[in-house]
């Protein structure tokens, strides 16, 4: 009798641990970059398979996005860009680990609430810090994550050939929103 009243407390104490720390996720978050210089051929691209949990105890977040997966309207361009410049079949990922800094899920509601997402992005083998302004909220049980930052190659040692330079922005700009459901 006391083994069945201890395994009922364990189960129960797992169900209410699970429901406090709970995780929030998605295989089909959206990023999109833009690299495109005025006058010329636009350089812009977008994922829809981004995978990403976060755990709403911590604000701790990862992301992951795989780079052949990334979708240009010019097909020669996607090729250049998976063989040319990020070497996808050698670094066929991207990675975010980070923190949603001061985060409170109680705090959240169907409105925006603004916060810092500091971590550490991962490209070509290259790891780099970054800080991005996020908006978090919740509806019903969903919660959407928005934002954007910018980067350029240089950070993760991507070389432009001197013969395309002037045709691609020094700087890149990224921009995600994911839809994160427990």
């Amino acid at each position: 009798m006391k083994e069945r009243y201890f395994l009922i407390l364990i189960v129960v104490s797992l169900n209410c641990y699970s429901g406090y720390s709970q995780h929030y996720k998605t295989r089909n978050g959206h990023i999109e970059f833009e690299a495109s210089v005025k006058s010329f051929e636009e350089v812009k691209a977008n994922s829809n398979t981004v995978s990403t949990i976060l755990d709403t105890s911590t604000g701790s977040i990862a992301s992951l996005v795989f780079i052949n997966g990334f979708q240009f309207k010019v097909g020669l361009m996607q090729e250049h860009f998976n063989e040319n410049y990020m070497e996808s079949s050698i670094y066929p990922k991207a990675t975010f680990k980070g923190k949603l800094i001061d985060f409170n899920r109680n705090d959240l509601s169907n409105t925006n609430v603004n916060y810092v997402l500091a971590g550490e992005l991962t490209i070509r083998g290259v790891t780099k810090s970054i800080e991005i302004q996020c908006t978090v909220k919740m509806v019903d049980e969903t919660i959407y994550l928005n934002g954007e930052f910018i980067i350029t190659p240089e950070d993760f040692n991507i070389e432009i050939p001197k013969l395309v330079m002037n045709k691609i922005a020094k700087e890149i700009h990224v921009s995600f929103n994911h839809s994160l459901k427990p």
